[in-house]
């Protein structure tokens, strides 16, 4: 584990894990150079979201930026060479998020396109139906694990829905190749599996993250806690972790303690991940921006 010697408040330890109450920027100003070997963004998107009190979802462009390359540049410091860094994010911010990856001297791995399973009619857009997952490695990457995933079959009648050119049996039996576009990522958008009123992440989504870039006993650390999820998967999959929040920490806590946890969605939820509270009004008539 990383030495964290002064900063923000330390809210939750446990035997693979710290959870900390603060802004990001002040803990890693603490942690140690090269001390973590995988780095998990999911920054709110700046699209005035309420994340509760003390978060501000709702800067110009510039402003939001700037501070994106502040926790960007302070995460490839902590990260270990070799090491992964993943940011989940709009198309929108990515594409310069990924190009100051590069300025600090990051090695571009993929752009993962993760299905929404949501579309929202945009006038003079295509419709919008992807967040964007940056893949980064500190120079040739220590760890990477190619996962497979399930041959796809019509859910009807169990047939293959494809016939890869007549080869199908000579596919591996344990599934295909992961490609860098994924569409077995489920939403979480209903009230019995959310931890917190905003949005929260799938289990599945981390599940793969760590597998692809990390193994037991490595070290995760995530500036945006959330809902918690990647603290929840590294302890389930046997990885330390030290994670911080800077909004509230109580679902987190309870999430990782194994207690109940009374969840009030406002506006319409992860069913409108990226609807504005500005705009959730208007959003039935009118055309929300999300990208």
């Amino acid at each position: 584990m990383p030495s964290v010697t002064a900063g923000p408040e330390l809210v939750l330890e446990t035997s693979r894990g710290q959870l900390y109450h603060g802004d990001c920027l002040e803990l890693l100003a603490t942690m140690e150079t090269e001390s973590v070997d995988l780095v998990f963004a999911d920054p709110p998107f700046n699209l005035d979201k309420d994340y509760g009190d003390g978060v501000s979802d709702d800067l110009d462009d510039d402003h939001y930026l700037s501070w994106c390359r502040k926790w960007l540049a302070e995460s490839v410091r902590v990260l270990g060479s070799g090491g992964s860094l993943f940011v989940y994010n709009l198309p929108k911010w990515n594409v310069e998020l990924g190009h100051h990856l590069y300025e600090l001297g990051m090695t571009f791995r993929h752009w993962i396109a993760i299905d929404i399973k949501m579309t929202l009619p945009i006038p003079g857009r295509l419709y919008p139906s992807h967040y964007s997952l940056l893949y980064f490695s500190k120079g040739k990457p220590k760890r990477f694990e190619r996962p497979r995933v399930p041959i796809p079959v019509c859910r009807h009648c169990g047939g293959d829905i494809k016939d890869y050119g007549g080869h199908r049996k000579k596919l591996n039996p344990k599934g295909l190749n992961l490609t860098d576009v994924w569409t077995d990522i489920p939403p979480v958008r209903h009230r019995g599996t959310k931890r917190r009123g905003a949005n929260e992440l799938s289990e599945k989504l981390l599940e793969r993250v760590l597998t692809i870039g990390t193994e037991e006993g490595d070290l995760v650390f995530d500036p945006f806690g959330g809902a918690g999820t990647t603290y929840a998967v590294a302890e389930r999959m046997h990885r330390h972790w030290v994670g911080i929040e800077l909004g509230e920490v109580d679902p987190i806590v309870a999430r990782l303690t194994g207690q109940a946890y009374e969840v009030e969605a406002p506006n319409r939820g992860d069913a409108g991940k990226g609807i504005s509270r500005s705009e959730t009004a208007k959003s039935d008539s009118g055309h929300p921006s999300l990208f």
